[in-house]
């Protein structure tokens, strides 16, 4: 996979306009592994070093997928394993409009929290429960700590009986939760 070229390429019409290519319509065979991995925090690195120039990890995250050989870097012509911590994507922005929740990852993918990109609570590496939300092609975001945060502020508490409590948030008309608390913790003072 060259860079350079693939930068050279992306500089145009297609870069300015945010586009993410059709990788779901290319279907190369595994190139190999790539010595790429992208860590728990969503910075990307190469050979063990971070990178040091955005534009290559913002035009590589383009070309990024979820298959069954993994998380690949896809071309028409090749496609490349790499390494992924955790999920490959941060949401680091959340705003509430037009009754829904929208939120932008690191790489401005804009998601709208509804049915089709339902927020879910699953376990960090390191076993801590947070939420994330599908993005595109299989990829994930996990949501930024300040962003979970605002969601926790706005959430609403309901009963789900038998001492025990949900929180969540409504967004499209959909209702997302947060997490669960036993009845007693909600009258506990910090």
């Amino acid at each position: 996979m060259n860079i350079d070229r693939l930068l050279q390429q992306g500089s145009g019409e297609q870069e300015r306009a945010g586009a993410i290519p059709p990788l779901d319509e290319w279907q190369p065979a595994l190139s190999g592994d790539m010595n790429i991995s992208i860590r728990a925090d969503g910075s990307w690195w190469h050979e063990g070093q971070p990178f040091a120039r955005p534009k290559v990890a913002r035009l590589l995250a383009t070309l990024l997928r979820f298959d069954d050989q993994g998380y690949c870097l896809v071309t028409p012509v090749e496609r490349w394993r790499v390494q992924v911590e955790d999920l490959p994507l941060v949401a680091v922005e959340a705003d509430f409009r037009d009754n829904a929740w929208w939120f932008t990852t690191q790489f401005d993918d804009v998601i709208r929290l509804d049915a089709e990109h339902p927020l879910s609570v699953t376990l960090t590496p390191q076993g801590e429960a947070v939420p994330q939300l599908p993005v595109r092609f299989g990829l994930a975001a996990r949501l930024h700590r300040n962003v979970y945060y605002q969601l926790v502020e706005a959430a609403e508490t309901r009963d789900l009986g038998k001492g025990t409590s949900e929180i969540g948030l409504m967004s499209a008309g959909h209702w997302f939760a947060l997490g669960q608390l036993d009845d007693d913790s909600l009258g506990e003072a910090p």
